[in-house]
């Protein structure tokens, strides 16, 4: 526990920091003063502007159309692309807050933007967006979601590009085959599971996601069984409570008994890519894998539905992380990135982005195209948000160790769970117990 503490002063002197910085700017007005002392500057509006993916490789084809898109209309700017994978992202942005070297413009989801905006590295988006031909028509709960990850001071220091949504895909050619029902119950899906599973052929009822990323997909089955619907209970976690610790510990009993070996080292890539060319009956993941399985296997081999009702015939799911668009403050071209991020906003490429991510998109002129009704995991996904079929439970996005804490500090205590080495109740405890103390610093602190 003492790297633990270690990490958690480091994070409160982050967090304090970022709340004097906040408080001067509101009340002095901001003077653009960025990371490391570059303030950066509004530049030409012309010339060469840098961006970075976070999603680099999974998302590089469609970024790369929009960024043609956007040279042929502004022909005086020009993008250079830098694509870097999801799990090295926040801390290949760490690393250049630090020591120089912010793109200008980057993907900057809820998960990662209090980190980023305490340490005061991205550029307050409030006054543009409202001078903006966009002002009116981003999706107004993405926007308020932006507001709220910042980090408690209300500035929106990301534009909303996409919202993802939790999913059950399922192979329904070997549902059909079994016998079995859709895996719309969370006792449907066990019971396909196990039915589905005959390792000697090398088929598998499930993949569980063991390696980056698997503390949000864990979270998300854990409070899907136990019916919890909030997060916090007064000030401390309900991660913890003992509906949740049997929760997990039934799902992650999966691991190896239906779901193959390598699942322990899996991202989303590796667990997609298996899914998709094997004998797998289901995966959890989201909307964004959605044109890879359709690329794979066809519409007519899959649903994606909304995630499992428990007991009750109430859906519980923790909330997913809107994604956007941050302009780094020490840019020294913001008029120039501003434009880029204007324009992958706009109806026709924003549209663009999301039917290739299979995601609903921010613009709303965008969210009315044809091509939602025709992707049934969007299409089921949305109406599950709204038909008053389904309670969030919000993850603290706007902790600044929230994505140091359920990434690297957790995910290899989970890899511990599945192999039987960490009983689920230490494993929370442990988790829980980082969450309390990230959770009164932020307190402390605003």
């Amino acid at each position: 526990m003492k790297i633990s503490n270690r990490r958690s002063r480091r994070a409160a002197l982050a967090v304090a920091l970022g709340s004097v910085l906040a408080l001067t700017a509101t009340a002095c007005g901001d003077d653009g003063s960025g990371s490391g002392g570059d303030k950066g500057s509004e530049g030409s509006g012309k010339g060469e502007i840098v961006f970075w993916d976070n999603n680099g490789g999974v998302r590089t084809d469609i970024w790369k159309q929009i960024i043609a898109d956007f040279e042929k209309a502004n022909p005086d700017i020009k993008v250079k692309y830098v694509g870097i994978a999801a799990k090295e992202y926040q801390s290949k942005v760490d690393t250049a807050i630090q020591g120089g070297g912010l793109p200008d413009v980057g993907g900057v989801g809820a998960a990662m933007l209090a980190e980023f905006s305490a340490q005061n590295a991205l550029e307050p988006l409030d006054e543009r967006l409202t001078k903006s031909s966009l002002n009116g028509r981003l999706n107004k709960d993405m926007v308020a979601s932006l507001k709220a990850a910042g980090g408690g001071d209300g500035t929106l220091y990301s534009i909303p590009t996409s919202a993802n949504n939790g999913v059950l895909y399922y192979r329904t050619d070997l549902f059909q085959k079994a016998g079995l029902d859709a895996p719309t119950t969370w006792d449907k899906f066990y019971e396909a599971a196990h039915k589905l599973t005959d390792a000697k052929k090398n088929a598998f009822g499930y993949t569980i996601r063991g390696g980056a990323g698997s503390i949000a997909q864990a979270l998300d089955a854990m409070y899907g069984q136990s019916g919890i619907t909030s997060f916090w209970n007064g000030d401390k976690t309900t991660v913890n409570d003992p509906k949740n610790v049997a929760a997990l510990e039934k799902y992650a009993a999966l691991y190896k008994k239906v779901t193959p070996a390598a699942d322990v080292n899996n991202d989303f890539t590796k667990m997609v890519a298996q899914w998709d060319s094997g004998t797998i009956g289901m995966l959890n993941h989201n909307l964004g894998s959605y044109q890879d399985h359709v690329k794979a296997l066809g519409t007519e081999k899959f649903r994606g539905i909304p995630q499992p009702v428990g007991p009750g015939g109430k859906r519980v799911q923790v909330s997913n992380p809107v994604d956007g668009l941050g302009l780094f403050k020490s840019s020294k071209n913001k008029e120039a990135g501003w434009k880029f991020i204007e324009f992958a906003l706009s109806h026709a490429e924003n549209s663009k982005f999301n039917e290739a991510a299979g995601q609903v998109p921010a613009n709303t002129e965008a969210a009315g195209d044809a091509w939602i009704q025709k992707a049934e995991p969007t299409k089921l996904a949305a109406a599950a948000l709204s038909d008053g079929s389904t309670t969030i439970v919000q993850l603290p996005y706007y902790l600044p160790d929230w994505n140091t804490i359920s990434k690297a500090d957790n995910e290899p205590g989970f890899q511990k769970v599945l192999l039987g080495k960490m009983s689920t109740k230490e494993f929370l405890d442990t988790l829980a117990d980082q969450l309390n103390k990230a959770q009164a610093d932020w307190k402390q602190n605003h």
